[in-house]
């Protein structure tokens, strides 16, 4: 992928824009296919960290931020499309981290702030965030549903 942004930059430096036309689609399908792969694997990953845990339990280690903010999100609209009260994100403490420093943590904590979910660390196991969820004024799509259902609200 890199190659080919390369010589397609070199190419259209030199006045051949054909050439650099085609290199430049070659280096877009590779990296079409490096992001496929990216996914698969955080995939993989999220499924096997979780097999034996419950749906309100999410264990995010060995993601990259951007991936373990991803699956939290869908956990989340998950967790509250079923009614939960509360969701338990194992973020880990950051000793595995590049100088020990905690990435997940903060990413998540800075992700509930943004969603307005309250979230605290569980007092008996500091690399586990406990979230509370559809409290505070938010509304889950799981209430939503409910309230539909109930006719305690209508669309308009």
């Amino acid at each position: 992928m890199a190659r080919c942004f390369r010589e397609s930059q070199e190419a259209y430096r030199s006045g051949d824009g054909g050439r650099a036309k085609e290199l430049s689609n070659e280096g877009k399908r590779h990296q079409g296919e490096m992001d496929r792969l990216n996914k698969e694997a955080s995939n993989w990953i999220f499924e096997q960290n979780n097999l034996d845990s419950g749906p309100e339990e999410i264990d995010l280690h060995g993601l990259y931020v951007k991936e373990a903010i991803d699956h939290t999100e869908q956990s989340i609209i998950a967790a509250q499309n079923r009614g939960d009260h509360q969701i338990r994100l194992i973020v880990g403490k950051g000793l595995h981290s590049q100088g020990s420093v905690a990435k997940l943590k903060p990413a998540i904590e800075e992700l509930m702030a943004k969603h307005h979910l309250a979230c605290q660390l569980d007092p008996h196991n500091a690399g586990v965030l406990i979230v509370t969820l559809n409290e505070g004024g938010g509304m889950g799509a799981g209430e939503i549903t409910k309230r539909i259902e109930d006719d305690q609200c209508s669309i308009m």
